[in-house]
C-alpha cells in the first residue's frame, strides 16, 4: 500500500494504520454479511460501488450535461434496504461545458466504478450538490496486477476507500488538524479542496506568503478619516479618533499637540484650577484578542522633576480591573495588563503622575490610554 502525501508526513502513518485496520477486520469476519437489493443507476447516469452489504455505501454520478436531483449516497441500513430515496439526473440548460474520462484510471474496473470528471463545474441554481462536487471528492483508485495479488493507490490528497479498494476518497485535512488545536493548518478559516486544501483570512489581513498565516492591512495608508481626525490602525480593521481637550471646573485647556492638551495659567489662590491636571496626553494601542498577561502595555516618565517625589497611580477608565500601574524607576511608571481581554473590545485607562514637594502637590499629569482590541488572536 502506497500514500504519498504533500501537505504533512503525519497523514501517512494516521491514515495507512486505519485501512490496515478496516482490512484486519474484513479478513477476520468469517460470515457474509446480508445486502441489500442491488441499487439501480439512474436514467443519464452511473451507480458507484459493487459492495452492498450492510453499512457499506454506493454513490451516483450523472453524465455530461446533467446534474443530480436527490441523495449523493446511500446506505445499506439494517432493514435491508437502502437510505433516502432513488436520485434521479436532470438535463443542465447550459451543457456547454465538457468533460474528460477517467479511462486510463478506471480500466481495471468494471463500468459501475468508471468515473468522469469536468474541467470546469456547470453553473446550477439548484441547492443539492451536482454530480460534478462529489466527482471531485472520490476518484478511482489506481490499481496494478501482479502475480496474482493487486496493488492500489490513490493520487496525492486522496485515500483508498471500501473494502474492495476501488474508490478514493478526499482527505479532509481541515477535518484532522481543526482550528485551535495543536498542528492547525490555518491561523483562521482552512477550507478543503480536491486532494489538498486552501487558508482565507478575515476582511482586514492579507494571507501571508507561507500561505497559512495571516498579515494585518494598514488601512491608515489610504484611510478616509477627516482631516482633524487620526487614524489609528488595529488588527483587522482601522479607527478614526478625534482629540478633544476636556471641560474641567474653573480650568480650560488649549491643544499644543494632535495627542496633548495643556491646561492656561490658573487665577491666583484658585485651588481648583490647581488641583486640575497640568496636562492630558492621548494614547491609542491596537492589540489582539487574548493576549497573554502580565504584560507591559505602556510607560510614562517625567523629562525633569522639579520636586522630591513622583507618584504614579492608575485613575479612571472602563477597564480598571485589566489594568494595573506599577513604578519602574524613579521617573518612570509602567501600565500593565494583568487579565487577558476577549475582543473585540474598547478599554480605556488612564495613568496618573503626581509631583510632589514635602507633600505639597507640584502638579499633576494625566495619561489616558485607549485599547482597540481585536476580535482575532492575530
Amino acid at each position: 500500500m502506497i500514500y504519498l502525501f504533500q501537505q504533512n508526513e503525519i497523514y501517512q502513518t494516521h491514515l495507512t494504520l486505519v485501512f490496515v485496520l478496516e482490512v484486519m477486520m474484513t479478513k477476520l469476519d468469517p460470515l457474509l454479511p446480508a445486502s441489500c437489493p442491488k441499487p439501480e443507476p439512474p436514467a443519464h447516469g452511473r451507480r458507484l460501488g459493487r459492495v452492498f452489504s450492510m453499512g457499506h455505501e454506493v454513490h451516483f454520478l450523472c453524465k455530461p450535461g446533467y446534474e443530480l436531483i436527490g441523495p449523493q449516497t446511500r446506505v445499506c441500513l439494517e432493514s435491508l434496504k437502502w437510505s433516502g430515496q432513488q436520485p434521479m439526473c436532470r438535463r443542465l440548460n447550459n451543457t456547454s461545458n465538457s468533460m474528460a474520462s477517467f479511462s486510463a484510471a478506471a480500466s481495471s474496473f468494471p463500468a459501475s466504478a468508471a468515473l468522469s470528471s469536468s474541467s470546469e463545474s456547470s453553473p446550477s441554481s439548484v441547492s443539492p450538490p451536482t454530480s460534478s462536487s462529489l466527482l471531485s471528492s472520490i476518484r478511482p483508485s489506481n490499481c496494478t496486477h501482479f502475480l496474482g495479488s493487486t496493488r492500489c493507490t490513490c493520487d496525492v490528497g486522496f485515500t483508498i476507500s471500501g473494502r474492495d479498494n476501488n474508490i478514493c476518497t478526499d482527505i479532509d485535512e481541515c477535518h484532522l488538524f481543526p482550528l485551535a488545536q495543536p498542528g492547525q493548518l490555518c491561523v483562521h478559516e482552512c477550507i478543503n479542496t480536491p486532494g489538498s486544501f486552501h487558508c482565507v483570512c478575515p476582511p482586514g489581513y492579507n494571507l501571508a506568503t507561507d500561505g497559512r498565516s495571516c498579515t494585518d492591512i494598514d488601512e491608515c495608508e489610504n484611510h478616509a478619516c477627516a482631516e482633524e481626525q487620526l487614524c489609528v490602525n488595529t488588527f483587522g480593521g482601522f479607527q478614526c479618533v478625534t482629540v478633544v481637550c476636556p471641560d474641567v471646573k474653573n480650568a480650560t485647556y488649549i491643544k499644543t499637540s494632535p495627542m496633548r492638551c495643556e491646561r492656561n495659567p490658573c487665577m491666583s489662590g484658585d485651588k481648583v484650577c490647581n488641583q486640575a491636571p497640568n496636562s492630558i496626553s492621548f494614547h491609542f494601542l491596537a492589540v489582539v484578542s487574548n493576549m497573554s498577561a502580565p504584560r507591559i502595555l505602556f510607560r510614562v516618565s517625567a523629562a525633569r522633576v522639579l520636586g522630591d517625589t513622583l507618584r504614579f497611580g492608575l485613575g479612571g477608565g472602563s477597564g480598571r480591573g485589566h489594568f494595573s500601574v506599577q513604578r519602574s524607576g524613579r521617573q518612570t511608571g509602567t501600565l500593565l495588563l494583568v487579565m487577558p481581554i476577549q475582543g473585540p473590545a474598547t478599554l480605556e485607562a488612564e495613568v496618573e503622575m503626581s509631583e510632589l514637594e514635602h507633600n505639597i502637590l507640584l502638579g499633576r499629569y494625566l495619561t489616558k490610554v485607549t485599547l482597540f482590541v481585536s476580535p482575532f488572536m492575530f
